[in-house]
């Protein structure tokens, strides 16, 4: 988008940027919060502030410097607001919990650490920061942001004190921010149809059971390594032991195999061909596969157990079934990808892809977050200045897919025309 673009649409922004940014107190916080949006939707290889001031015709790099790192507005009612906008417009098929990560330089940057950096496919010096989505198979936008503090970070009170973390911050697990974030977006008033997410969540049994306690439902990726009896396992009692003592528990008496063994052992004529959607080259299509089970392990059995045993004293060993969910690719020489879901048992195998593939779109989200708007070209020395920049490309993000999906303008000669949608996004 060039400066000639944005022009057409400032006073579209100006209204936009006067109802996203309605909790920021001041009005000239506001108006930097318009001067920087401006500057992030410009064309430009750099989103950092100093270059973005360069860009603009307004741009001062101290007051955007100072609105962004050192003022106190809060970021909160703002992705708010852009969420109460944008779930209408997306329609949402589902919600998705994924994580992003930045490379970083130094120890100072606010959570950095070494760990797993998914931009460069190893474990390196960067930030990671765990978003929720909504997500549809024409649009999609962010809801939610926290950035993920590293278990080093909980106790260094020297760089807690330099990059304002607050008191009540603490190290949590990725899933659990996950969590808290839906919990938060459901004390607004806002639940998923859905929720998905790759892998490194869907395999953990306390982020599944954690949805469904919630009555959220699934469709989580998982490994192939995962474990699950099939759905017609019986637990069985050993036979009790002499005449005093404790009745033994029923349980399963073979082991539980893995997902990958299970689906397997269907046979690759069990699959079938499904497309999902229409992408740039023609329809995507695989080969899929659905049966009920029942995931097992001790993290999936301990919370069932002690919740069977407080309520009523004693547990029959049942484990609830759910849906694995199995793509076998035509030519591949055994399955790829496994997702377990808790949906209803008539749900169809064509809702469950299509839920499962609707990760693609935050894939895309990320791409133009980070390579459009500059997500990652923040240096992120602050907690609150972090916090403050993902709010402003969130808002910039939503307001380019806003105008993307509106309706199309009248003709330029008509009367009622004044302003006109961006003809590209970054």
């Amino acid at each position: 988008m060039d400066a000639h673009e944005v022009n057409r649409v400032r006073a579209t922004l100006a209204l936009y940027v006067a109802d996203v940014f309605a909790s920021v107190p001041r009005k000239d916080q506001r108006a930097k919060g318009d001067c920087y949006l401006r500057g992030l939707m410009l064309d430009g290889r750099r989103k950092s502030i100093q270059a973005m001031a360069a860009r603009l015709p307004d741009g001062n790099e101290q007051n955007l410097q100072q609105f962004v790192n050192q003022s106190s507005w809060d970021p909160e009612p703002v992705q708010r607001r852009i969420a109460e906008r944008m779930l209408p417009l997306i329609r949402p098929t589902a919600w998705v919990i994924d994580d992003v990560s930045v490379p970083k330089d130094g120890r100072m940057s606010v959570a950095v650490a070494p760990q797993y950096c998914g931009a460069l496919g190893k474990r390196a010096n960067c930030q990671v920061a765990v978003s929720v989505h909504a997500a549809s198979d024409t649009a999609s936008c962010p809801l939610r942001w926290r950035l993920f503090l590293p278990q080093e970070w909980a106790s260094d009170t020297d760089r807690r004190a330099i990059t304002r973390i607050p008191p009540e911050v603490t190290h949590r697990e990725k899933w659990r921010l996950a969590l808290d974030m839906l919990d938060t977006l459901a004390a607004w008033g806002m639940t998923p149809p859905a929720v998905v997410a790759d892998a490194a969540y869907g395999a953990n049994a306390h982020l599944r059971a954690a949805l469904s306690e919630r009555g959220l439902a699934y469709v989580l990726a998982v490994r192939s390594d995962v474990t699950a009896h099939p759905f017609d396992a019986q637990p069985v009692a050993p036979a009790r032991n002499g005449a005093i003592g404790c009745w033994p528990q029923p349980r399963y008496r073979q082991a539980a195999p893995s997902v990958a063994a299970l689906a397997t052992s269907l046979g690759k004529g069990a699959f079938t061909p499904l497309t999902w959607r229409n992408g740039s080259r023609g329809e995507l299509r695989s080969r899929f596969a659905a049966l009920r089970v029942r995931p097992a392990g001790k993290a999936v059995e301990r919370p069932i157990r002690a919740a069977a045993s407080a309520e009523q004293g004693w547990w029959d060993g049942v484990l609830p079934d759910c849906w694995l969910l199995i793509e076998w690719p035509a030519g591949a020489e055994a399955p790829t990808d496994y997702w377990l879901s808790n949906l209803p048992a008539d749900t169809s195998v064509a809702d469950l892809v299509r839920l499962a593939k609707v990760r693609w779109r935050i894939e895309h989200d990320y791409r133009e977050l980070k390579h459009g708007l500059g997500l990652d070209h923040f240096e992120g020395r602050s907690w609150p200045g972090w916090h403050h920049h993902v709010t402003l490309v969130t808002a910039a993000h939503a307001f380019l897919t806003e105008q993307r999906l509106a309706p199309k303008v009248p003709a330029p000669d008509s009367p009622s025309t004044r302003f006109s949608t961006p003809s590209k996004t970054p």
